[in-house]
């Protein structure tokens, strides 16, 4: 498949999901965060578009391009992390299209190096990002890159022992299951519904399957099922309005469901990439 295509798909995916409102605690085309905005986003997903174009041909080196990735957002917006979480999952989706089949994106993972696992840590030192706080291997450790190669961690490896607390890495070590549900809800409800309405659909639906790893580390896991129960009303009985309420609510007590937020991005962009179109 076109590498050019491949790109775009990805790019398009990035602003289709943060365009879509109401999609509850995060920042949509209707409201933004104080340091984070709806242009930040934007501009993060343009001035990533030719990494991933070069990701989408390359057979190797996918901690290069998550890296290069992440440097791109930050020189084109001056809100800080917006596709961290999201380049994680996209970069090895862009990959494995590449290759010829989305599918093999598991082998594309489990073929990573003890270099692609640096370079990832290199990645959380352009960016403030929000992780959990680990003893072993903790990114703010800057003993932790030497210990990977001393260990011989690959970057799936790395994956692995996150994957407990972690949405994106148990995505890895899951063959992007919750991605690609995510893109059949997302196909199946834009039967009946808008592309604005059917990611916001998706984005409830697959909150409300799991807690956000975002909010259980920010807020516990109390709050976490709290948040997905609420989602799981939102999409027995569907009410825009209601939906908005609830949204305000989350934005007020500062509560974003973000790694939700980068599954629908990966969702999306299987779904463009198979031919969905607006």
């Amino acid at each position: 498949m076109n590498p050019t295509h491949i790109a775009r798909c990805a790019q398009l995916a990035m602003i289709l999901e943060v365009s879509a409102s109401p999609k509850p605690g995060n920042v949509d085309r209707d409201h933004d965060f104080d340091d984070t905005k709806y242009e930040h986003f934007l501009a993060s997903a343009i001035g990533a578009g030719p990494v991933l174009e070069r990701a989408a041909i390359a057979q190797k080196d996918m901690g290069s391009f998550i890296r290069e990735a992440v440097e791109e957002s930050v020189r084109w917006q001056s809100g800080g992390n917006t596709h961290f979480g999201a380049f994680l999952l996209l970069v090895p989706l862009v990959m494995a299209a590449g290759n010829g089949d989305i599918k093999s994106v598991t082998e594309i993972v489990q073929d990573t190096s003890v270099e692609d696992a640096v370079e990832l840590y290199k990645a959380f030192q352009c960016v403030d990002v929000h992780v959990r706080d680990v003893k072993d291997l903790s990114i703010d450790d800057p003993n932790s890159i030497n210990e990977l190669r001393r260990r011989g961690l690959m970057l799936y490896d790395v994956m692995r022992i996150s994957a407990g607390y972690d949405a994106i890495a148990h995505e890895w070590i899951s063959g992007f299951q919750r991605a690609f549900k995510g893109a059949s809800v997302l196909e199946e409800k834009l039967k009946e519904m808008s592309m604005n309405d059917a990611i916001v659909f998706t984005y409830l639906t697959l909150l409300s399957e799991q807690p956000d790893a975002l909010v259980q580390s920010k807020f516990g896991m109390k709050k976490a099922i709290e948040v997905s129960k609420r989602a799981s009303q939102m999409i027995e009985k569907w009410d825009l309005d209601a939906i908005r309420d609830f949204d305000e609510e989350l934005i007020q007590e500062g509560v974003n469901p973000g790694s939700t937020a980068d599954i629908v991005i990966g969702s999306l962009f299987i779904a463009l990439l198979g031919g969905v179109k607006l």
